[in-house]
């Protein structure tokens, strides 16, 4: 209620009752109370506002430090509460509930994964042109750092085939560069989870992503030739790697070839083990024999790689002389012990240069190129898959799952790691195995550890041409043949930017392939934006007055607005009859649109023929106004149309006419 504005330029309501900040007013002067001694007084000076005489409220003056101390305390306020620690800090959401059933779950799980994670990580190595030491050393401080802030429990990170072979085209096989890159491509994810720029990856399409990772499967694939011939075969791209083995296939070593065809074949077998179940498919209808017997073939079926590499190490170590070495290749000698944590290099010397000269720090960036956007992108396409792969419908937040791999990436540097995120084979092998938190992740990169410390004088032996199968035998189920048939018979056009991709990749660098691919998508967008469907239908109204109802089935925009004008145009001159346009599903209009929308008047005027619009947002009806009021008429209830048409004279012309 006002009280007296006139003179003081206040007033009083019942919402300063519920108000945190007390407003000075004299209103108990008025009154005659004693201002604020007074219990009902009136409110208390703000800090916040000066009201002047004129009745505005105008904010004091402060100084620099003052409006630095108060946009700190805002932002800490916004940081440091307990919705966004929760949502920044995963570990907090779970932790307080962990019990003694998820400490098995992920005992369990994690030394599962560790089983996988070493021969992969060896082998992934080698696809990044590293010796294999470099495998291992990036595959367990990142593990560590994602248990804080990773937000999916079946994500293990360590290196990947995808992410191994970006790294060898932008580090061409330099460790040094390989550790730098894990560095910046560290900070390049934790900016863009920061800044939220996650939804980027929404700007990849299924069909794309498909080609993708089946063009670089084939040419991980390609690449792993070589170590099971027996020979060397360097390139870039699938073409590039398959020229050069049939250069040099002419060197094959027959022991390598033979090896490594028959550890494909062990591994393809022994793939199929745990699926393979006696007894009924009902846990429970089962005896303790055959629990135990399916158990015993999960775990073997599960840990193949790792039992692979094993027996293969020993049959390396029984084969091996003085005089004659192995009769296959195998890895060497693997530096013991963990790695040092040290700055990752920032400079190369001439002798560490693949070309001889000195490289300072911006040489060795500019040499990575598209590197530095592309292995993060690609990262958390592999790491969401992961995600939405065992989510059960439960939203993932993709900015965190940026910061997570961005900062274990940034750590992994500093023990000399190249890049890594989640793989989608660990994580299923992580999922089956009954992970219960990302805990699991200590557990993994224990084993590792307790491999550097212990295991890597056995390591020497093991055969090149058996971590050539692992790979091999891994990625050929990465080739997505199976998505063709659906998306033929959903969608055909999804095709196109799909097979662009696939064909863009083996024949281009990655970055090229995909960079096709996401253009090939935002051309088909492009054009549906710009040929919007427009349906017409010749009804009839209460009065039984013809007319011509045209409904597009999109917004009005400067791509699209000729081509609806000449179709409106063309269809309304078959029909004499009045046209309306119903704009039901125009959600939005620019200054483009409303000036063609002008000339549409303009040419339904010349011929005389009645145009009205049905159902038009207000938002949009005010942008046409602006360039065609006198000329733009809008109805929005069916019974109006008979008023709008009696107003035009319309049935007189029709009579006319007749």
């Amino acid at each position: 209620m006002k009280s007296n504005p006139a003179s003081d330029h206040v007033y009083f309501n019942d919402g300063f009752k519920c108000s945190t900040i007390s407003i000075n007013t004299n209103i108990a002067e008025q009154n005659g109370g004693s201002g604020s001694g007074s219990v009902g007084g009136g409110s208390q000076g703000s800090k916040e506002f000066i009201l002047t005489e004129d009745g505005k409220k105008v904010k004091p003056p402060l100084s620099t430090i003052e409006c630095t101390r108060s946009w700190l305390q805002d932002a800490g306020k916004r940081t440091f509460n307990r919705k966004t620690l929760h949502k920044r800090l995963p570990i907090l959401r779970w932790l307080p509930h962990y019990s003694s059933e998820d400490a098995i779950g992920d005992l369990v799980a994690g030394i599962t994964v560790g089983l996988t994670v070493i021969p992969q990580a060896l082998a992934y190595a080698g696809i990044a042109g590293l010796p294999v030491a470099y495998g291992l050393y990036g595959s367990f401080l990142g593990g560590f750092v994602y248990v804080m802030l990773g937000s999916c429990k079946d994500v293990p990170i360590g290196p990947s085939a995808i992410v191994a072979l970006l790294t060898y085209q932008a580090a061409q096989g330099s460790w040094q560069k390989s550790v730098l890159l894990c560095l910046l491509c560290g900070i390049v994810e934790l900016l863009m989870g920061v800044f939220g720029l996650g939804f980027l990856i929404d700007f990849v399409s299924g069909p794309v992503s498909s080609g993708f990772t089946s063009a670089v499967s084939l040419i991980i694939l390609t690449s792993q030739i070589q170590s099971i011939l027996g020979i060397s075969a360097k390139g870039n791209t699938f073409v590039e790697i398959w020229r050069q083995v049939f250069q040099n296939i002419g060197n094959t070593r027959a022991s390598d070839t033979i090896l490594g065809i028959t550890c494909i074949v062990v591994l393809l077998m022994m793939r199929m083990l745990p699926s393979c179940k006696i007894g009924s498919d009902q846990q429970e209808l089962n005896s303790r024999f055959q629990r135990i017997v399916n158990k015993l073939l999960w775990i073997i079926g599960t840990a193949r790689n790792a039992i692979l590499v094993i027996v293969c190490c020993f049959m390396g170590y029984l084969l091996h002389s003085e005089e004659h070495g192995t009769p296959f290749a195998v890895v060497g000698a693997i530096p013991a012990g963990l790695p040092s944590i040290q700055l990752p290099p920032i400079s190369l010397s001439s002798n560490e240069s693949s070309n001889g000269e000195a490289q300072s720090f911006i040489d060795m960036v500019r040499s990575m190129g598209s590197g530095l956007i592309v292995v993060p992108l690609i990262s958390l396409m592999e790491n969401i898959a992961i995600c939405k792969a065992f989510a059960n419908g439960k939203s993932v937040d993709a900015s965190q799952e940026l910061i997570a791999i961005g900062t274990a990436n940034i750590f992994n540097s500093f023990v000399q790691g190249f890049p890594g995120t989640g793989a989608l084979s660990r994580g299923a092998v992580n999922n089956a195995s009954g992970v219960r938190t990302p805990l699991s992740n200590i557990y993994s990169g224990a084993l590792v550890m307790v491999a550097l410390v212990f295991l890597t004088p056995y390591f020497y032996f093991i055969p090149r041409p058996t971590l050539a199968a692992i790979i091999i035998s891994a990625v050929v189920f990465m080739v997505e043949v199976k998505v063709v048939k659906p998306m033929w018979r959903a969608k055909k056009s999804d095709l196109v930017p799909g097979i662009g991709t696939f064909f863009a990749c083996l024949v281009l660098p990655l970055e090229w392939g995909i960079l096709i691919g996401v253009g090939l998508n935002v051309i088909f967008i492009l054009y549906h934006a710009a040929r919007p469907k427009l349906s017409t239908e010749l009804l009839s109204t209460q009065s039984g007055n013809e007319y011509l109802m045209i409904t597009p089935d999109r917004c009005l925009i400067f791509p699209s607005v000729d081509y609806v004008r000449n179709l409106v145009n063309k269809h309304s001159m078959r029909q004499n009859v009045p046209v309306v346009i119903d704009a039901s599903h125009v959600y939005g209009a620019d200054f483009t649109a409303a000036t063609v929308i002008e000339s549409l008047l303009s040419d339904f005027n010349k011929r005389e023929q009645l145009l009205f619009f049905y159902n038009l947002k207000p938002s949009i009806c005010a942008i046409f106004e602006q360039v065609s009021a006198t000329q733009f008429v809008v109805y929005y209830e069916e019974h109006q149309l008979d008023e709008l048409l009696k107003k035009h004279h319309y049935e007189q012309k029709r009579l006319e006419t007749a």
